[in-house]
């Protein structure tokens, strides 16, 4: 086949048009698709998604035991009240999104198996045109938009991140990644290194130990925990007094909340306090003559990295049964039997399982282009977290690191909704944050301040992520408990969004 035939062959035969394209059916693209409904009715959309069906991270993640590590109450969306325990496993979380698709008539809106390659923007015509392929067919297809509202999340579903330790070729077992489990790992009465010490450590350890002959999570330093009960007491009091789900849902949500801001604020104020506090809780399930001090008692400060819960305690509960051990060291190297740690020890391991971490990606590794030039995004400043400098017509979700994800994803869907309307009342059809004359000598600052927040994905990829400057509107606070007042009340003729 002649180049030009097998051009011909590849090349999108149709072209459709949307008002808006939403990339991703996560739980931010699907809650965007919600608010388009209710909040912009007439507006054509479409969301594409590549994988097989919706979910995001809780499709593609498959690892035994995974589950959420933070309540559904505020994980959740606010339109749709969640009636199960608070932290939830992936099953549970895919059938409540399931439920949001069907009730609200979302799913002839979805596309799946559509990967997009590149978004180009055209001043010229005012419009995203986006490229994509049918992973199922290998056709090529293309959309044209308005509007591109990116709900891909932060980070490549394809690969986790595992650093390259020397030897490991030479380990005889199998070595996975959580990330890319594979359906026939059988672990049954093996011996299993688990490197990390993570939610997905947390998480995965408790689910396997029973089986296992003998789990050790081995980390290189400790991480916060919170414990308690996998219940709220208030939300089965109301259910017992017969309360409506929807208020039940709404005084839970609000009392998470508050609780989070005041322990978020005591984390800064009184780091001492709060971190002996989380500590009390891991010798309560591990009784006072475990070493605290060395395996769960972290050289940073409450919330520099995410805390997750630990639901019923059940990682400690498998430590003082003794089906799993923890270790404190750095890896020298991997042998053929397993790792030799820079102490001298060696762990011996039959499956070694590399939970740490992934790899962020920006926008969905998608080739982007403004008028014929390659969008380097790190050259943005970003405007309230959501939007660009010099990228016309373009929002990104990017949820809370010390609350729910979720949270910000609706408070984007209500901007992006309200900013189309906006655009629409005045006649506008492209939208671009801009600096103003006031904002030209603005310091420019990481897209998060390493000293307030720091975990290994982040500070790895720092360099490809926009920056922020030092006012309101162009700084990404994550700070949920400010940002939603802000936000709704942001003023859209301020200036730093130019009109045309």
């Amino acid at each position: 086949m002649s180049e030009t035939a097998a051009l011909k062959k590849t090349a999108p035969q149709t072209t459709e048009h949307f008002n808006v394209v939403i990339v991703g059916a996560g739980i931010s693209g699907v809650g965007g698709a919600y608010h388009l409904t209710r909040q912009c009715q007439g507006t054509s959309f479409v969301v594409l998604e590549s994988q097989e069906s919706f979910g995001g991270t809780w499709i593609t993640h498959r690892y035994p035991g995974i589950r959420s590590d933070s309540d559904l109450y505020t994980f959740g969306y606010r339109f749709k009240p969640w009636t199960g325990a608070p932290i939830a496993t992936a099953a549970e979380i895919l059938r409540y999104m399931g439920a949001v698709i069907d009730e609200n008539e979302l799913g002839p809106h979805i596309r799946y198996r559509h990967k997009i390659a590149a978004a180009r923007w055209s001043s010229k015509e005012n419009l995203w045109t986006i490229d994509a392929t049918r992973t199922d067919t290998g056709e090529t297809v293309r959309f044209t938009a308005n509007f591109l509202w990116m709900c891909q999340g932060y980070y490549r579903h394809a690969q986790g991140y595992t650093p390259g330790w020397d030897g490991m070729e030479a380990f005889k077992g199998r070595i996975v990644h959580p990330q890319t489990w594979p359906e026939d790992l059988d672990y049954a009465g093996k011996r299993v290194v688990v490197i990390g010490s993570g939610a997905t450590a947390a998480t995965l350890i408790p689910a396997i130990a029973a089986e296992c002959a003998h789990v050790t999570m081995l980390q290189r330093s400790p991480t916060f925990f919170r414990t308690g009960r996998n219940a709220i007491a208030i939300a089965d009091e109301l259910r017992a007094l017969g309360i409506d789900e929807t208020w039940i849902h709404e005084i839970v949500r609000k009392k998470i909340l508050y609780e989070q801001d005041v322990f978020t604020r005591r984390s800064f104020t009184e780091p001492e306090v709060v971190k002996q506090e989380l500590l009390e809780g891991v010798r309560a399930y591990l009784g006072p003559d475990y070493d605290v001090a060395t395996h769960f008692t972290p050289r940073y400060r409450p919330w520099r990295q995410r805390i997750a819960f630990i639901p019923d305690g059940d990682l400690f509960q498998a430590v003082r049964a003794g089906k799993t051990s923890v270790v404190t060291d750095e890896i020298d190297r991997f042998t053929p039997t397993g790792i030799l740690l820079k102490s001298g020890k060696v762990l011996e391991a039959d499956i070694i399982v590399t939970a740490t971490g992934f790899n962020l990606n920006v926008l969905g590794d998608i080739d982007f282009t403004i008028d014929g030039k390659a969008l380097d995004f790190s050259g943005t400043v970003t405007y309230r977290g959501a939007m660009f400098t010099g990228v016309p017509n373009l929002a990104w979700v990017f949820g809370y690191l010390r609350a729910s994800w979720t949270l910000r994803a609706d408070l984007v869907g209500d901007f992006v909704c309200r900013l189309l309307k906006h655009m629409k009342e005045k006649g506008a059809k492209k939208v671009t944050p801009t600096l103003r004359p006031e904002d030209k000598d603005m310091p420019l600052l990481p897209w998060i301040a390493p000293e307030n927040f720091n975990p290994g994905y982040l500070t790895r990829s720092m360099h490809l992520l926009p920056k922020q400057g030092d006012k309101p509107e162009w700084q990404h606070t994550q700070d949920y408990w400010s940002e939603k007042d802000q936000l709704p009340a942001a003023n859209l003729d301020d200036g730093a969004l130019v009109y045309e």
